[in-house]
């Protein structure tokens, strides 16, 4: 109903009906083939606590506008075809993971978005991976956003951001899981995620985003 009385445009080029054409979409699984693992040559190396690292695409083009249209433009439609290639790398790439979990915004940053775009993509890709997926994160503070900060406070401003929730500590003690975001930046946020998973009793901690950026 709501694809008839709102047909999807593709963020990347504008084509109408089509959530993410065919042709938007070729970056976003550029890297499915590749091999597990940060790449040679990236600049920053595995954020701590984090057994492994998977993202899918750079941050621009029509990656940077789907994201957009998805994060701040309200097309939660786009969740679907982007967490199907989230799960589709961890398949062919990924290590592990007992549970899916996610990157969680600041309450008062969700009231304003009505939702939390972090959440939705764990949950699309953990629907494609059969896997289950839980609240394992919460944000005691609303953090800057990291782009305005330098390399020396984007790790300040996440240090004691995250704590882990009791559905760690009551259904998945010991459990391997695996933050979902949807860009990864210098890597502080999801250091900070791990921290508190492994303070909260997960037995490991990966991650795995939609787009790198830098």
């Amino acid at each position: 109903m709501l694809d008839l009385l709102l047909p999807p445009r593709c963020p990347g080029c504008g084509l109408e009906g089509a959530l993410l054409c065919a042709a938007c979409s070729a970056p976003l699984r550029r890297r499915l083939d590749e091999p597990p693992g940060l790449p040679v040559g990236t600049p920053a190396s595995m954020p701590p606590g984090l057994l492994q690292l998977e993202w899918c695409a750079m941050y621009s083009g029509p990656v940077r506008a789907a994201l957009h249209a998805f994060k701040y433009g309200g097309e939660r439609r786009l969740a679907g075809p982007l967490g199907e290639v989230l799960a589709e790398r961890w398949r062919r790439a990924g290590r592990g993971g007992d549970v899916l979990t996610w990157v969680p915004v600041h309450a008062s940053r969700r009231r304003e978005r009505g939702f939390d775009q972090a959440e939705e993509l764990a949950q699309e890709t953990a629907r494609a991976l059969r896997l289950p997926v839980a609240p394992l994160l919460e944000r005691r503070q609303r953090t800057t956003a990291q782009h305005a900060l330098g390399q020396a406070q984007r790790a300040s401003n996440t240090t004691s951001a995250f704590r882990a929730t009791t559905t760690l500590s009551a259904a998945y003690q010991g459990a391997w899981a695996v933050v979902v975001d949807d860009i990864l930046t210098t890597g502080a946020t999801l250091a900070g995620c791990a921290a508190a998973l492994l303070d909260g009793g997960a037995g490991a901690a990966s991650a795995l985003t939609v787009a790198r950026d830098r």
